[in-house]
């Protein structure tokens, strides 16, 4: 019988671009996965800081090299969309490739004050403040427009939003406002609009009412987001000309219009099989959106990018241990791990995401379909389908058999609430980032350590 390595070449073609097999065991980007677990344990969280550097560039040049080909007269801004990942370990690499930044709720913007006192950024970087606004999140804009934060862009989410601002802000030149529109969602979905933003119809008559004839205010932006992402589909390219379309009529009777923001959706590689066409998609996008200005006579906007999952998402991923094997009935073996899908992994339980998943030793073991159990008393924790097959495969062995899933660093953990209670008190595992030393080796700094009871039982009360 062929071995896993066999088998997943057949399958998939395998290496792939920043995997590699040595001496039968799994490399990520040449970092030695093996020596991590014997050095730190399982289960390990770890984040590669280069790749997210790596992205950023990437979809950079992409835009360029499109608005050169197309003769396309605006610029573009890569904005990182901070709710992807706030942690202050990713938001300083990501900053070191003279990026934006993009926010959704009110403690962004201390955070964003903080890196400017810490000369990470400073006070020109442009912050598109998107969201439905509280009181604190208004005051936080206005405070540090007041400071002289004077590229902050409050993008209106509604139309009450701009009273604060009209009432609050002074400044000697006017202030730079953003509208969304509200989008239009998929046809399969269980709404027919996006509840952000503001009525497509009604952004034009609204500017008119209220903004047009104010001197403190300007609106320089239009923002969208589709919710399905960037995709080769009829819906996305209809939805992106009606916005496109909008931003014509806007800009005719609004000159000062000048930057269209169509925000993110940017996949990641999530499978093994993962073949989305990002030239073509930037170059589509590119061409698209001036062809639809040259159509109304209108020059060409500067484009804005969101970009977060697709910035960070590649750069991490967590290892796990089989602790034991369960042969429950006939047909079905399940391979139980030191952790758990809906505390380490909550996309997997709540949206069915599917990552890259990919033994760690062990390659030149025969192959069997398996089950993968997390070890909450829950029975939606498990793991048992691929983005590219319907079952789950590992090496067929007796021995220590250690395993990863790739490319989670989008969300997972905020959305496990990191440094918090988990379901059935699972501790936070360990926490390991890596950078590259300029002799290309690699530097290692734990950011954060196993959870213990102590701090367990004192979040709860007991202590």
């Amino acid at each position: 019988m062929q071995s896993y390595q066999e088998f997943l070449d057949l399958s998939v073609g395998f290496p792939q671009d920043g995997f590699d097999i040595i001496d039968d065991e799994l490399y990520f980007h040449d970092l030695n996965l093996m020596e991590m677990i014997e050095t730190y344990g399982t289960p390990l969280r770890f984040t590669y800081l280069p790749i997210i550097s790596k992205k950023i560039q990437q979809a950079k040049i992409l835009f360029q090299t499109a608005m050169l080909k197309y003769n396309y007269r605006g610029t573009y801004k890569y904005c990182y969309c901070t709710k992807s990942s706030h942690f202050k370990h990713i938001v300083e690499e990501a900053l070191k490739n003279d990026i934006h930044l993009e926010t959704s709720s009110a403690f962004d913007m201390p955070m964003i004050d903080a890196l400017e006192r810490q000369g990470k950024v400073n006070k020109d970087i442009t912050v598109i403040c998107n969201g439905f606004k509280t009181f604190q999140y208004k005051q936080y804009i206005v405070d540090m427009l007041h400071d002289g934060f004077h590229n902050i862009i409050p993008v209106l989410d509604n139309k009450e939003e701009f009273n604060m601002y009209d009432d609050e802000i002074e400044l000697s030149e006017p202030c730079n406002l953003g509208i969304r529109i509200a989008a239009e969602e998929q046809p399969d979905s269980q709404f027919y609009t996006s509840r952000l933003g503001i009525r497509m119809e009604d952004v034009i008559d609204f500017y008119n009412s209220k903004i047009s004839e104010n001197p403190n205010f300007r609106v320089k932006l239009l923002h969208f987001f589709i919710n399905s992402g960037i995709s080769d589909t009829p819906y996305y390219w209809n939805e992106l000309e009606k916005y496109v379309t909008l931003y014509c009529k806007f800009k005719k009777i609004n000159p000062e219009l000048d930057t269209l923001d169509i925000g993110g959706g940017m996949p990641f590689k999530d499978s093994l099989v993962h073949d989305f066409d990002y030239e073509y998609m930037v170059n589509e996008i590119v061409n698209r959106i001036k062809q639809i200005c040259a159509h109304h006579e209108v020059v060409e906007p500067d484009i804005i990018t969101e970009f977060g999952k697709y910035t960070v998402a590649e750069a991490s991923g967590i290892l796990y241990k089989v602790l034991g094997r369960k042969q429950q009935n006939d047909r079905e073996k399940w391979l139980m791990l030191d952790g758990s899908f809906i505390t380490n992994l909550p996309d997997v339980w709540a949206l069915n995401q599917k990552y890259i998943l990919l033994p760690i030793n062990n390659w030149d073991s025969e192959y069997e379909r398996v089950n993968l159990g997390g070890i909450t008393c829950d029975g939606q924790d498990y793991y048992n389908q691929e983005a590219h097959m319907n079952s789950v495969f590992m090496p067929k062995t007796r021995k220590v058999q250690y395993l990863g899933f790739f490319h989670t660093g989008a969300y997972q953990e905020v959305l496990s609430g990191y440094g918090g209670i988990h379901h059935c008190l699972l501790p936070s595992p360990k926490h390991v980032l890596v950078r590259r030393n300029r002799d290309e080796t690699f530097n290692y700094e734990v950011f954060g350590e196993e959870q213990n009871s102590k701090q367990v039982m004192k979040l709860l009360g007991y202590q």
